[in-house]
């Protein structure tokens, strides 16, 4: 890892508003979707657009934290990795356009979407983090880290 680019242990009260963005936010959605009047095949496309979501955010933080701590990222690994979170965000956002909801339930679907994300990201570094301690706490202790 570059030395310049120590991470700091991530405090409980972060790790933890992390995972209530992104549960909040996924479960807003998903409960969103459940108590919608659309098709079922309506619903399967924001589903499907929220996994793909979440994925590709996940995706793009590690390729990004991977590269700071000089771990090889293909550039066309990384190039995908944006491409499919911009995908993510264009597919629903042209769903929600196209769609016969109010103003109200578009704003509601596209904020606890980016809300999602926004907490994905975060739960995922704050595991990077705290693994990262959790290594050093091994070798610390004299054990092999298995």
């Amino acid at each position: 890892m570059n030395a310049s680019l120590q991470p700091q242990r991530p405090t409980g009260a972060f790790v933890g508003a992390s995972w209530a963005a992104l549960l909040v936010g996924a479960i807003t959605f998903l409960v969103g979707l459940w108590n919608a009047a659309m098709p079922l095949n309506e619903k399967g496309y924001y589903f499907t657009i929220l996994m793909y979501g979440l994925f590709s955010a996940v995706s793009l933080q590690k390729s990004v934290r991977d590269r700071l701590e000089g771990i090889p990222v293909t550039g066309l690994y990384f190039g995908l990795c944006w491409v499919s979170l911009t995908l993510a965000v264009l597919l629903l956002a042209v769903g929600l356009w196209n769609a016969t909801l109010a103003a109200s339930e578009k704003g509601f679907y596209a904020m606890s979407f980016l809300l999602a994300l926004f907490g994905a990201v975060a739960v995922q570094k704050n595991v990077r983090d705290l693994a990262h301690f959790k290594d050093d706490a091994g070798f610390a202790d004299g054990q092999n880290g298995n």
